[in-house]
């Protein structure tokens, strides 16, 4: 068994900066948990302690039930993919492969069995006798890869191996881990600031924002269910709009106010979050996700409560759907570490007023067939089963258990 379980794991540097804070994260024998977060939130930090190239300042690390929180790297069993590859120039893959099992003084057969054997899983047989400078970028992370796989380690670290690549090279990369991860089956940490990698390629991802985990769950749960502003607009692109807005109710039904606009709740909505009723006549955090718009003229028959009428500002086309930009005439909210300037703000707040936009702009991702160009007025259609509510205080999503 190799799960990975790290507990209350801290890291402060001597400078008195706060990498991580008590981190709880348990990683189950095989799974693939990827950590997310903006640049300098600590994701890198974290991994760095777990493979023990950084000293926590407090906390356990356990591999496969084994405390390893002082145990030096090398006796830990795991293996590392960097960021820049780190091949040794002057060797051929098969030697940059075979390097680590050289230093155990393995029998010679067994390392070209675990050699061609990784070759074979990663495509790499007809590249064994080239060197690095003779191989293209995927296929040089594909030879990292393979130097971690001939190891067999408990478990494999990964900290963003893909962003040196460009962006077709790094889709076709992102399913060719995923695949390998899986026919393995070897406990897999990944970094990330791509959210999207992180939400096509983790059984379960773990959202970090200024070294303190906000949220760990399935990629799924984490777009539908995200558990605070600052997932909810970390998590999807183009970002979730959010809004200041306030809950009334109407002819019997909850509503939502915001800048000129009304929503009408559906009562299965309401009665699925009970708690949003506490909030009648108070402001809340109103999300709307893009693709939760469309066109009303493509869209099926709507009621009036379900539109909006808006202004279009940018239109973008995107060749399989349009991009609407448009503002919305209320205030915006920013997630702190999203945007600029945030306000450092307490561990509790987790949303600053968008100074810099009173008007903040909107985005719906419509159908390409669509007719609206900038200046136009359009009106849309809003899933309104999909709206999304949070404490303007806290943060916190509305759930069934929120008061």
């Amino acid at each position: 068994m190799a799960e990975i379980s790290l507990e209350k794991l801290s890291k402060v540097f001597p400078d008195g900066t706060s990498a991580v804070s008590e981190l709880d994260l348990a990683v189950a024998d095989g799974e693939f948990v990827v950590l997310v977060g903006p640049s300098g939130c600590g994701k890198t930090t974290a991994l760095r302690m777990v493979a023990g190239l950084e000293e926590p300042t407090s906390g356990e690390i356990r591999i496969g039930g084994d405390l390893v929180t002082n145990v030096p790297p090398k006796n830990r069993d795991i293996a590392m993919v960097f960021q820049d590859y780190a091949l040794y120039p002057q060797m051929t893959v098969f030697d940059n492969m075979a390097f680590a099992l050289k230093l155990r003084k393995m029998p010679k057969r067994d390392i070209k069995e675990r050699v061609q054997k990784a070759a074979t899983i990663l495509h790499l047989e007809s590249l064994l006798h080239r060197r690095p400078r003779a191989l293209s970028g995927g296929q040089r992370q594909r030879v990292a890869m393979g130097r971690a796989i001939v190891r067999e380690p408990r478990a494999f670290l990964l900290d963003e191996p893909l962003s040196n690549l460009d962006a077709k090279l790094r889709v076709q990369m992102r399913a060719e881990i995923a695949r390998i991860q899986r026919t393995l089956g070897v406990t897999t940490i990944y970094v990330t600031h791509d959210q999207t990698e992180a939400m096509t390629m983790g059984d379960r991802v773990a959202v970090i924002k200024r070294g303190v985990l906000q949220q760990v769950a399935p990629p799924e749960e984490l777009y539908r269910r995200p558990g605070n502003v600052f997932t909810a607009g970390f998590i999807g692109a183009p970002a979730m709009n959010l809004v200041e807005a306030e809950l009334d109710r109407k002819d019997g039904h909850l509503e939502v106010r915001f800048g000129g606009h009304r929503l009408r709740c559906p009562d299965a909505l309401a009665d699925t979050r009970p708690a949003l009723a506490a909030y009648e006549g108070r402001k809340v955090i109103l999300g709307i996700r893009p693709e939760h718009f469309e066109d009303a003229a493509f869209a099926s028959s709507t009621p009036p409560e379900h539109r909006m009428t808006v202004t279009v500002d940018v239109r973008e086309a995107l060749g399989s759907e349009v991009l609407l930009f448009f503002t919305v005439d209320s205030p915006g909210i920013v997630p702190e570490d999203l945007g600029e300037p945030a306000a450092p703000g307490e561990d509790g707040k987790a949303i600053v007023h968008d100074d810099f936009a009173d008007r903040p702009s909107f985005v719906a991702r419509v159908s390409a067939n669509t007719t609206a160009r900038p200046g136009d007025t359009v009106e849309l259609t809003v899933d309104v089963g999909a709206l999304q509510f949070f404490d303007p205080e806290s943060g916190l999503a509305i759930y069934a258990d929120r008061p």
